[in-house]
């Protein structure tokens, strides 16, 4: 394995220091929840070895998702295996399934794990560029030409992150019925699935076989310190190969997240609600003010809590963009998500609405307006 680290994680808020931050709108999730907002009761809790694919009654929870939905057939507990946080289930998938010189085609711009670990494994791999002139959209024309006789997985994400644009329910089942018939596999991250503003899509893994879901509870539910994330497969022989992987890295997981996050689901009929009332807020405050912006535009998301504006090609070079990113944390204390997190150019930026309050919304609003006012240069 090649590894390096990832700019996207070099350059993180909690990397900089959240306490050098005012306004944050880097992030890619909720505001993060506290232990006390759970009232877990883990006095009596033992803490031994757990069940290696993660505690049952959270699988079955989990589980649960899967099952009927939208034609789906359905997940059981044993499909499900518990990792900590999805990325580390991301890693087991594509150190399982890929070998150097296997290829895979994968969406991007991407979460940066996505495209990382399989360049790293030494996999071959052929990127899908989603572009914002066709709304990032995703075209399984596409990714039917992008295969190959060696292509052994194809790599989404939706809802999108960065973009926060979404499959429709058609195009995943026609990117299904392609991967089946390539007898490939398509690796479907649902990290943000809740969030989906139209509804949910099914899970991915209760369609078809050939379909490996993974999320988890950092992004919708805003814990990303318990480290819980999972991956859902049908295909039992494929099943045991990742258990394997997850055996020979940490043989289990920490019963202590696992339960917590058994109770935060438990709680998901009481807290969604709120969550995705809060959402709907800062999105509507955010898409006014990006609606007829002089100098950015975006493609609104149809899910998640991120976007992924552009600074306007008309007025692009009339505006230092590296000055941009200086200027809007070292005199307005805001970052953001730079488009080079993403392999995008600069010009892009991945804007969360999700994580701060209002209040620091549009106090970071302004603040990016604020700092395009200084850096631009007049004609």
């Amino acid at each position: 394995m090649r590894y390096r680290r990832m700019p996207i994680e070099e350059e993180s808020p909690e990397q900089l220091g959240y306490g050098r931050i005012r306004r944050n709108l880097a992030e890619s999730s909720v505001a993060d929840a506290s232990l006390g907002d759970l009232a877990a009761n883990l006095g009596g809790l033992v803490l031994q070895y757990g069940d290696h694919l993660g505690l049952p009654e959270l699988r079955a929870t989990i589980a649960a998702d899967a099952t009927g939905a939208g034609g789906a057939t359905g997940a059981a507990p044993d499909d499900v295996i518990v990792t900590p946080g999805a990325v580390a289930a991301l890693f087991i998938v594509h150190t399982a399934l890929l070998e150097p010189g296997d290829h895979l085609v994968v969406a991007r711009p991407n979460y940066a794990t996505n495209v990382e670990t399989p360049r790293a494994i030494g996999a071959d791999v052929t990127y899908l560029d989603l572009a914002y002139e066709d709304r990032w959209a995703v075209d399984p024309a596409r990714i039917a030409a992008l295969m190959t006789p060696r292509t052994r997985l194809v790599s989404l994400t939706t809802p999108h992150n960065p973009t926060g644009t979404t499959l429709d329910e058609a195009t995943l089942r026609e990117v299904i019925g392609l991967v089946e018939a390539r007898g490939a596999r398509l690796l479907l991250d649902e990290t943000y699935r809740e969030m989906t503003f139209d509804g949910p899509l099914p899970v991915g893994a209760g369609l078809s076989e050939s379909v490996i879901s993974v999320s988890s509870l950092s992004k919708t539910y805003g814990l990303p310190g318990i480290r819980i994330g999972w991956l859902v497969t049908r295909d039992h022989a494929l099943r045991d190969r990742f258990l394997a992987a997850k055996e020979q890295i940490l043989i289990s997981g920490s019963l202590v997240d696992e339960t917590i996050a058994l109770e935060a689901l438990r709680r998901r009929p009481g807290w969604l609600p709120g969550i995705r009332a809060r959402i709907d807020e800062a999105f509507g405050t955010t898409a006014a003010w990006l609606d007829g912006h002089p100098r950015l535009e975006w493609v609104p998301p149809r899910g998640g809590v991120v976007g992924f504006p552009r600074i306007r090609p008309a007025v692009a070079d009339t505006i230092d963009v590296d000055a941009f990113y200086r200027v809007l944390f070292e005199e307005h204390g805001t970052i953001v998500g730079p488009g080079h997190w993403f392999e995008q150019p600069r010009t892009h930026f991945r804007l969360g609405y999700g994580w701060p309050t209002l209040q620091e919304l549009r106090e970071g609003l302004a603040a990016i307006d604020a700092a395009l006012e200084t850096v631009t240069r007049r004609r």
